[in-house]
């Protein structure tokens, strides 16, 4: 068993060791030590170095896991559009190492209690309205029917048929189909702007003069509506409904006055939720694999506040209904997190 063990603990030491040369290297420092800082549900790991010079942050992104160029190319385009992204000080593309600027400790969502709310989430729409006026450049990824059917599966695959054991019937899976339908439609029907995928308090860095976007890698070109919901119904906090309802109104009235393509308000109210909730049962399926397939327990945990989404949002409009008694079945105890 310990030998086991110790051969399965020898990649990361070998890679922890390349890390901090290279860190050592980059920083001209040959005393730096390395500390963990985060991690993410991806490959990509954190860590942060102290020295005479300050405070600086190591990405390691290892390249036969999670290759840093698209990271990189979707910097480069944020920081070219006035996004206030972290600075990149160093790079090693090909080993998969930069050294960046420190943002400090806390994300939004770590420091909300300590932050004004309504200030916060003002900057908050700052930077958003700068993603949303990007240019989308070629080859930017399309959300496409094809990619939203992908998403949705996840939920009947991960959430329904791995992580609860539930298996559809004929009319249920039927009923699945029709709102899936739906909300691809109704997705590809809104004006498509440049969209982050992740844009939420844990991806918001607290900095001077307001708020830095992390994880913005898996950018798209797709619906105007889907980074505000993403903002308001975030997957690791629930803010009060009164809160949502005033924010969106918010956002909206910004939106219009900085010239994002949003339909009336009221249209925008319907888009936002439902498309919701192509994101919240989205959601529900990766954190499920994140469990099961890559061994990350830890998010699916959060599953009871999309339920409560969903639940929300679903008894609202009449072609969401066959979704509800799905949901009905997925109420029963979770089995808990293997």
């Amino acid at each position: 068993m310990t030998v086991i063990s110790l051969a399965a603990r020898a990649p990361e030491a070998a890679r922890a060791a390349v890390r901090l040369a290279w860190a050592r290297s980059a920083s001209g420092d040959p005393a730096l030590a390395l500390e963990r800082a985060s991690a993410d549900a991806g490959f990509r790991t954190y860590w942060r170095a102290q020295t005479a010079g300050g405070s600086w942050i190591v990405m390691d992104s290892p390249p036969a896991l999670e290759d840093v160029r698209p990271w990189l190319r979707m910097h480069a385009l944020l920081d070219a559009g006035g996004v206030r992204v972290p600075r990149v000080l160093a790079r090693d593309e090909e080993a998969g190492f930069l050294l960046m600027e420190d943002l400090g400790a806390e994300t939004w969502l770590q420091a909300r209690d300590r932050l004004d709310p309504e200030a916060t989430f003002d900057a908050a729409i700052d930077q958003l309205l700068k993603l949303q006026a990007l240019d989308c450049p070629p080859g930017l990824p399309a959300y496409d029917a094809a990619m939203l059917q992908r998403e949705l599966d996840l939920f009947d695959e991960w959430y329904l048929g791995r992580h609860l054991g539930v298996e559809l019937g004929a009319g249920e899976r039927e009923g699945l189909r029709q709102v899936q339908a739906v909300l691809i439609e109704l997705a590809l029907a809104q004006p498509q702007v440049f969209v982050h995928r992740d844009y939420m308090p844990r991806n918001l860095m607290p900095v001077e003069g307001g708020l830095a976007v992390l994880d913005f890698q898996d950018a798209v070109r797709g619906p105007v509506a889907y980074d505000p919901v993403c903002l308001v119904r975030d997957a690791f906090h629930s803010w009060a409904p009164e809160r949502v309802h005033a924010w969106l109104g918010r956002y909206h009235a910004r939106a219009v006055a900085a010239g994002v393509p949003v339909p009336d308000e009221a249209r925008f109210r319907r888009d936002a939720d439902l498309l919701g909730v192509q994101r919240h049962l989205k959601v529900l399926g990766i954190f499920a694999r994140l469990n099961y397939r890559d061994g990350k327990p830890k998010y699916v945990a959060d599953a009871p506040r999309f339920m409560a989404y969903l639940f929300e949002v679903a008894g609202g409009y009449p072609e969401l209904a066959p979704l509800l008694p799905i949901l009905e079945r997925c109420s029963a105890p979770d089995p808990g997190v293997a």
